[in-house]
């Protein structure tokens, strides 16, 4: 049986607490060690739990999200912690980044997100909710020297991948471009393949160092 992941949830909500509480006593690969309703309560608890990831809110009394991050990741660096925001709190975004942040989630994600989130996340990727790509990469990514000028990349996957960092959600882009929501998929997996990204952050940061994207 594979190794199960450890799991805290750290939220000053109560009903969203006890709904995400549900949801992860439902995953077969997750186990869920601790809850704490703030940022403080949740430093105390890692010290004495072996925990591999964190579902981390940022609004939050007595400690808030970020200090907590900053903190936790001080004495633990190697946990893992993914923010979980709602709309509207894209200020904090590059806050929790600095303060070592590996994801964004927003709060109404689905079970199959959120399980390939943590998932992706434990094995040392990031992952960021689809309708955050576009802040994020406009706002905390910096230009480098482009990495590669001979990749065979279309037309048709420049058009998809600028529309992705606009913050286009996949129906969005079809729609735009009068294609099918798989033909958009199928877009971004060559795109993936072709650059040797792991998934549509590193895909983004790719994107954006070598010019591909307007930002």
């Amino acid at each position: 049986m594979a190794e199960k992941i450890r799991v805290i949830i750290v939220d000053d909500h109560e009903i969203f607490r006890n709904g995400l509480q549900t949801i992860l006593n439902r995953m077969e690969n997750i186990q869920l060690c601790g809850i704490a309703a703030n940022g403080l309560d949740a430093i105390e608890l890692i010290k004495s739990k072996d925990v591999d990831v964190i579902l981390m809110d940022i609004k939050m009394p007595v400690v808030d999200g970020i200090e907590a991050t900053k903190r936790i990741i001080a004495l633990k660096p190697d946990l893992k912690i993914i923010a979980l925001s709602m709309f509207g709190d894209e200020e904090y975004l590059q806050q929790m980044i600095l303060a070592g942040a590996r994801g964004f989630l927003l709060k109404n994600v689905t079970r199959k997100v959120l399980c390939h989130a943590i998932e992706l996340v434990f094995n040392g990727g990031n992952y960021y909710s689809e309708e955050l790509l576009g802040f994020f990469t406009k706002k905390y990514i910096q230009e480098i020297q482009p990495e590669n000028d001979d990749l065979q990349i279309t037309k048709r996957e420049l058009e998809v991948i600028q529309l992705v960092a606009e913050g286009l959600s996949n129906q969005e882009i079809a729609d735009k471009l009068f294609i099918s929501k798989r033909t958009v998929d199928g877009h971004k997996n060559n795109l993936i393949v072709k650059t040797g990204s792991k998934n549509m952050v590193d895909l983004l940061v790719y994107a954006i160092k070598n010019g591909l994207i307007k930002i």
